[in-house]
């Protein structure tokens, strides 16, 4: 599945892994997981790895807007782990859009990334 979800610590942290090129079917799967959690546990802690990802096909990359505008304010922090120079561009271009704290973080450095989401 190109999207993987997991909770760690009881929920409040979630690890969402995404790989190869997403599509819109892939969203119906996640988007009742994830507001399962947020119901469940309120504020979350994003660990969002893009490890092996290759972007969205075109209905994929609208169902994720729409996602991020509906669900933006359910993530208290995220922490973008990836491997490509766009990916690290995705993560500061996201900053004015998104309430929640937001870090980019190389795949080399992917440890820090679960510090830092633990922190505070």
């Amino acid at each position: 599945m190109p999207i993987q979800l997991d909770e760690e610590n009881g929920g409040k942290l979630i690890n969402v892994h995404v790989s190869g090129k997403l599509e819109k079917a892939d969203y119906e799967h996640f988007v009742p997981e994830f507001e399962r959690l947020a119901g469940q546990h309120g504020k979350l802690r994003v660990l969002f790895d893009m490890t092996g990802f290759h972007g969205w096909e075109a209905s994929a990359a609208w169902e994720d807007f729409k996602f991020g505008m509906h669900h933006m304010s359910d993530i208290e922090r995220i922490a973008m782990v990836g491997e490509k120079r766009w990916q690290h561009g995705m993560a500061i271009f996201c900053k004015p859009f998104i309430k929640a704290e937001i870090r980019y973080f190389d795949q080399t450095t992917a440890a820090e990334a679960r510090i830092w989401l633990g922190r505070g």
